[in-house]
């Protein structure tokens, strides 16, 4: 079977992605007897990092995805969130076994990314899709079932710390740190948020013009949900990160200051590999409050 080298790195990390990456075999032979699935080769964009998804034909010979996650705390809860989601707007969740985190979903055609057309075009429709995850009537049980935004922007808040040694201006990764805490308490406004909603994660599709994949599901500030694609367009966001941040905002019909501090937050204070490249902490200066 063919994995790709950004999965094989991932699993290497820790020893329980290990431990699945070698039962894998073993999992794609059980899903494809269980659901009757005829598999093609594996996807292998640049996007599918954390898990195994491959086009499958089903036994009355539609197509649909086969979706093998790794063990991910992000992605813990992404199957229960396209339950809820159910396909408006995202990728519609066709079986699934929540164990073993193994999912058959609708498949997009042609399935090209969001990439395809051009970043003020992208804005437009990250801000009509984000609105559409918000849902006004979350489940009542939302809060039990799915983790508060602040779990996640905990453990990045632990790993920025492990860094310190290497943070090349501390005032400003501690005043980021304090409002990855300060803006995840939890408000009345809070919904079921995708997190890691960027052009990547947007397929063109028949059904839909754009379907969301691949949602992270945290409970917490709607206007979070925007800045990973404002992370994603870095030559745009350090060329005039105010007024991106006001477009994007101004499209969502959000809080501009809102989205001004959450994304200096994660330019200042997001956990990175190399932090002698100051170039996020000089788009962070500029959003400072």
């Amino acid at each position: 079977m063919i994995i790709s080298a950004q999965l094989e790195a991932n699993c290497r990390k820790r020893p329980e992605r290990t431990a699945w990456l070698s039962r894998l075999p073993a999992l794609l032979d059980e899903f494809a007897q269980r659901w009757s699935l005829r598999i093609g080769p594996p996807f292998s964009h640049a996007c599918v990092t954390c898990s195994w998804v491959a086009p499958v034909i089903r036994a009355d010979g539609s197509p649909a995805t086969l979706k093998l996650a790794m063990p991910h705390m992000e992605g813990e809860h992404e199957i229960a969130g396209l339950r809820y989601w159910n396909g408006n707007p995202t990728v519609m969740l066709l079986a699934a076994d929540d164990e073993r985190g193994a999912m058959l979903l609708e498949q997009c055609c042609p399935g090209t990314t969001l990439n395809e057309i051009p970043e003020p075009d992208q804005d437009r429709a990250i801000a009509a899709l984000a609105r559409r995850l918000w849902r006004s009537d979350p489940p009542a049980n939302a809060p039990a079932t799915f983790r508060p935004l602040s779990a996640l922007l905990g453990l990045w808040r632990t790993e920025t710390l492990e860094q310190r040694p290497f943070w090349p201006d501390e005032g400003l990764v501690n005043q980021g740190l304090a409002l990855f805490q300060e803006l995840s308490a939890p408000a009345e406004r809070d919904t079921l948020l995708s997190t890691d909603l960027h052009a990547g994660n947007v397929l063109r599709a028949e059904r839909e013009p754009w379907l969301v994949v691949d949602p992270k599901p945290f409970f917490g500030d709607p206007v979070y949900d925007l800045v990973q694609h404002l992370i994603n367009c870095e030559q745009r966001l350090h060329h005039d990160p105010i007024g991106l941040v006001h477009r994007l905002a101004d499209l969502a019909e959000v809080d501009a200051l809102r989205l001004r501090l959450w994304t200096f937050a994660r330019a200042a204070a997001d956990p990175r590999d190399n932090w002698r490249n100051t170039s996020w902490l000089d788009i962070a200066r500029a959003l400072a409050p």
